[in-house]
């Protein structure tokens, strides 16, 4: 059986998790060398096989706005001629980045990481809901099999797309606890926040409790990392670094008081894990995916109050040392090791399938 992670739409630091997700799979699926598998990638994503056998797809044109995503994909879908001539032998194709580019006489397998544009369509542009409706609703209801990332968004997809049962899969993502470990360091008096300022992101409650929490630790200071933060930067307290290093994130997990994160919406939502792993007390939205994620192991808010906000943070700093407990407890129990061995069920049920 061959199989085909087909990866064309990735557009490298501008996909958030998706693309750690991607990328986490393809190194994993690597190491464990079970499969056939062979990556195929954009010009501009090059490396984003990591280890596995990679094909470089020259013929697809990326972009990086909705609306040229979208000619993109209407170029793949009207002209796929050249592409699918790549592909030749393929038994099962993945297209974790949900979008089925190209089409292939193949079994297929598609991650729908969430259903957001649905759920909240008024954080999306119409371009973009029109991108995701042609692009990812279609491509669920099409897929053999459709893998999300937790319970929240198999619910969610089952009752917006109304897709069987049987063909969606729960498989949690991973933590790179090679990366994402204690050193030792010690705590500062800072929380840390890394995401992109993307609308669900949340940010402007997160500064107004921000200024809450200030008024009785003057000395606590936030640190918000991911692009487009630095424009957040000027109110007291607030160090807003951008888009930084994944070594220097790992630094910021290992010396932050506490991660808070107050996403209006996460499919998965990773840095709550990251940092459980890397032994930090985490307060984290109780929306979405985040409950199921997070466990026991976090302090979680409502996050459209910045009062509940603070006060969550102001609960997971008095807990610390526990919530630093059962925090490497709960980050531990998500491998990327594991995941991976459950796509590869998912590919074999598939090539046995008549």
């Amino acid at each position: 059986m061959r199989v085909a992670l087909s990866m064309l739409t990735l557009v490298p630091g501008a996909m958030g998790g998706s693309e750690t997700y991607a990328r986490s799979l393809c190194r994993a699926l690597a190491a464990r060398r079970l499969l056939d598998v062979t990556a195929f990638v954009p010009a501009i994503a090059r490396d984003a096989g990591e280890g596995l056998p990679t094909e470089v797809v020259d013929e697809y044109r990326s972009g990086t706005t909705a609306a040229a995503k979208l000619r993109g994909v209407a170029r793949a879908l009207a002209s796929p001629g050249a592409m699918r001539l790549r592909y030749r032998g393929i038994d099962v194709v993945h297209y974790p980045f949900t979008v089925p580019l190209p089409r292939l006489p193949a079994r297929v397998v598609i991650t729908l990481h969430d259903v957001q544009h649905l759920d909240v369509p008024g954080l999306f542009s119409r371009a973009e809901r029109a991108y995701r409706k042609v692009a990812y609703d279609r491509a669920a209801r099409g897929a053999d099999i459709v893998v999300v990332p937790t319970a929240f968004v198999r619910g969610r997809a089952l009752e917006k797309l109304g897709l069987e049962e049987s063909r969606v899969r729960v498989i949690h993502h991973g933590v790179d606890h090679a990366q994402f470990r204690p050193d030792g360091s010690e705590r500062e008096p800072f929380l840390l926040y890394p995401a992109r300022t993307w609308p669900h992101k949340n940010h402007r409650r997160l500064l107004e409790a921000f200024a809450l929490l200030r008024r009785d630790r003057p000395e606590l200071r936030l640190v918000l990392t991911g692009g487009g933060s630095e424009a957040l930067a000027g109110p007291p307290g607030v160090e807003a670094r951008g888009a930084v290093p994944q070594a220097e994130l790992v630094g910021l997990y290992r010396r932050a008081a506490c991660l808070v994160f107050p996403s209006l919406y996460e499919g998965f939502g990773a840095p709550p894990l990251e940092a459980m792993a890397c032994g930090t007390p985490v307060a984290a939205s109780n929306a979405a995916s985040l409950p199921e994620v997070c466990g026991d192991a976090a302090v979680l808010f409502e996050p459209d109050d910045p009062r509940a906000i603070a006060a969550g943070v102001e609960a997971a700093l008095a807990r610390a040392d526990e919530l630093a407990r059962r925090g490497l407890e709960r980050a531990a129990a998500f491998t990327w090791d594991a995941a991976a061995q459950r796509h590869e069920d998912a590919y074999r049920s598939l090539s046995t399938r008549s």
